[in-house]
């Protein structure tokens, strides 16, 4: 996302260092009855791979022993795999795990596109030299017989380690082609350049145009060439969220980057994920395998609130990126063609009268058919057939089927009042709901649920609120239900304004009152395009991460509110696929809000959503919905979510 000339390493030559000392250190560690493992990764993982080069040299001159073959044989497991990865040169680490992911019955295709997209010329050759050496095999050769199409040319051509590599920018743009004939910088500003003609980003299109193996290798390309530290940052994530870690994935990143970039890696990882790399793999990993993965990562960077020079640019560069996006939103609910009220209300009454009730027929048409032709359903229905039909099908649907039908065969306004009700009602107040309603809908939608609360349950939504709340976070719900934000465009001045001194950048060092004040009277009220230049700008004017201030000043209810609000301006898609997330993840489902956002959701956005929740969690919605739910509920939850990426 920015040409950053330096990186920053996490591994680097050890002073004083000895080489004959330390193979005699790690002989001892592994001699006898049993090893010391925690001397050999503590060596290890402080030298750099020049000095553990040596070490493997003055190793086998003294002892006469190959080190790698002694440490394969006393260690074992992810341990192994990891200590014997950090012993071998990087050319022949990556030739090793380009081996490994074309040998066999499967083809890695992931590792592949990892390795190829993201070395230098230099690394590549190397690479290629490495493989003939190590297996006596053409690395082209194994990789055409291994892959097909336009991803076998593309990998092909990046093999060939012909990149042009200069800072310098030509003045005409010839012809881009991403994977050979590109200069870095050059490429980032005509990426920047497409963004504003063509109103959506590179990686739209690609996804837009391109599927499969190639399309996941060109947005690893553009993402190498936008930010490698930010794509190593996805694929580190992706390793290891949700069940179970990909391993080899974690180990090879870890090795190849410890002293290249990785912390770099880590300011990109907690400026996506709002977590650092460290505690992640704190939580996913165990034994000596973590310690040594916990020692290259380097540091917690929870513990501080500022960038690194580069990564406050990427930063930046985000904000940019997602002030200048115009992202053309995609429901998965359209109007049904041919559409017959009088004919749905027929099928409707036919389907729930006599024994027994047609589920499938009332999914068909209820699901297939937009909000407003709904609406219109149920006029035709009472006029037609003098009947209540939320009525008749309150009483022949049950649970969960029950309560998405109902959903659906709402109103917008009536369903969002619906759902703050329910959200208020009983011992315990769901605070996440508010938020998540309040946070994401515009003026004309909160006002329009506003009066149907008031026309439902004779109170207005403001006292209900006011009643079941309390505090700062009382009063950013009030301030959001007035459906007041500002609706403007960016006005750079003014963003200027708010993020420095005056507003966001001095209440850092205010008290903790005076801080949630300011930032509430700036998030509350400002349009979210504005508030994209107001979070840009605070990072140029204080080098801070808005959202890891909000982390570590504030708390509770107030700071998720907060959250909300910072990640539904950064991108509201990506914001609902984290809830829809944690609404299936784990065990048991949060139903409710699976309900609520496939509902509200499915005629305004959820195709975007959709693709969020697949870059963000490597897999799809429609598979979570199918393996988290069942019967006829999840029928009409898949139809809902339009189908699977």
């Amino acid at each position: 996302m920015c040409n950053i000339s330096q990186y920053y390493c996490t591994v680097a030559d050890h002073p004083d260092f000895d080489a004959g000392s330390d193979a005699e250190a790690l002989y001892d560690a592994m001699k006898g009855f049993g090893s010391d493992k925690e001397a050999i990764l503590e060596l290890i993982a402080s030298r750099s791979n020049a000095q553990r080069q040596e070490i493997r040299a003055a190793y086998k001159s003294q002892f006469g022993k190959d080190l790698i073959d002694d440490l394969k044989y006393e260690l074992t497991g992810k341990f192994e795999r990891l200590i014997v990865g950090l012993m071998r040169p990087p050319a022949y680490h990556d030739a090793k795990e380009i081996k490994d992911a074309i040998k066999g019955a499967g083809t890695d295709e992931k590792c592949l596109i990892e390795i190829l997209a993201s070395r230098t010329n230099e690394q590549i050759h190397n690479l290629v030299a490495a493989y003939k050496d190590a297996y006596d095999r053409d690395l082209e050769e194994d990789v055409i017989g291994d892959t097909s199409g336009h991803f076998k040319k593309m990998l092909v051509v990046l093999l060939q380690g012909t990149r042009e590599e200069d800072d310098v920018v030509s003045e005409d743009l010839v012809e881009m082609i991403v994977c050979n004939l590109t200069v870095v910088t050059h490429l980032q500003l005509v990426f920047d350049e497409y963004q504003k003609i063509a109103e959506k980003s590179i990686e739209d299109s690609i996804k837009s145009e391109l599927s499969g193996d190639f399309e996941t290798l060109m947005l690893a390309v553009v993402q190498c060439i936008r930010s490698k530290p930010m794509f190593f940052a996805r694929r580190l994530y992706k390793s290891m969220k949700g069940l179970g870690t990909a391993d080899n994935t974690l180990i090879r990143i870890m090795v190849c980057r410890s002293e290249i970039d990785m912390l770099d890696i880590r300011e990109c990882f907690r400026l996506r994920y709002e977590k650092s790399l460290y505690n992640m793999i704190q939580d996913d990993t165990s034994g000596d395998y973590k310690r040594t993965l916990l020692k290259l990562c380097g540091g917690d960077d929870d513990i501080a609130g500022e960038f690194f020079p580069e990564a406050a640019q990427i930063a930046y560069k985000m904000w940019e990126i997602s002030a200048m996006t115009k992202v053309q939103l995609r429901g998965t609910v359209r109007p049904y063609q041919n559409f017959d009220p009088a004919s749905d209300a027929q099928a409707l009454r036919k389907a729930m009268k006599g024994f027994g009730t047609d589920e499938d027929t009332i999914i068909d048409i209820v699901a297939n058919r937009s909000n407003a032709q709904r609406q219109e359903i149920r006029q035709t229905f009472k006029s037609l057939l003098g009947r209540d039909l939320m009525a008749d099908l309150k009483s022949e649907l049950s649970k969960n089927l029950e309560r998405l039908i109902l959903g659906l065969m709402m109103s917008p306004a009536e369903f969002d009042a619906k759902m703050m009700k329910k959200a208020m009602e009983g011992a315990g107040t769901d605070e996440h709901a508010l938020i998540e309603i309040l946070v994401t809908r515009n003026n004309q939608e909160i006002q329009e649920m506003c009066s149907a609360y008031q026309n439902a349950y004779k109170k207005s939504l403001e006292d209900a609120i006011a009643s079941e709340t309390s505090g700062h976070f009382k009063r950013i719900l009030i301030s959001l239900a007035q459906g007041t934000r500002e609706e403007d465009p960016a006005d750079m001045a003014r963003a200027l304004e708010d993020a420095q001194v005056s507003e966001l950048a001095d209440a850092c060092n205010a008290d903790s009152g005076d801080l949630e004040d300011r930032f509430m009277s700036i998030l509350c009220t400002r349009s979210f395009p504005h508030l994209r230049r107001v979070f840009q700008e605070f990072v140029r004017c204080s080098n801070k991460d808005i959202e890891q201030i909000i982390k570590k000043e504030m708390s509770g209810d107030i700071k998720n509110a907060m959250f909300a609000i910072v990640r539904s301006v950064k991108n509201q898609p990506s914001y609902f696929a984290d809830r829809l997330y944690k609404a299936m993840k784990g065990l048991g489902t949060d139903d409710r809000a699976l309900i609520r956002i496939m509902v509200s959701r499915s005629e305004i956005d959820l195709f975007n959503i959709r693709k969020e929740f697949k870059e963000t969690h490597d897999a799809s919605l429609h598979e979570f919905i199918q393996g988290d739910t069942s019967g006829d509920y999840r029928k009409i939850l898949l139809i809902l979510c339009g189908g699977e990426d």
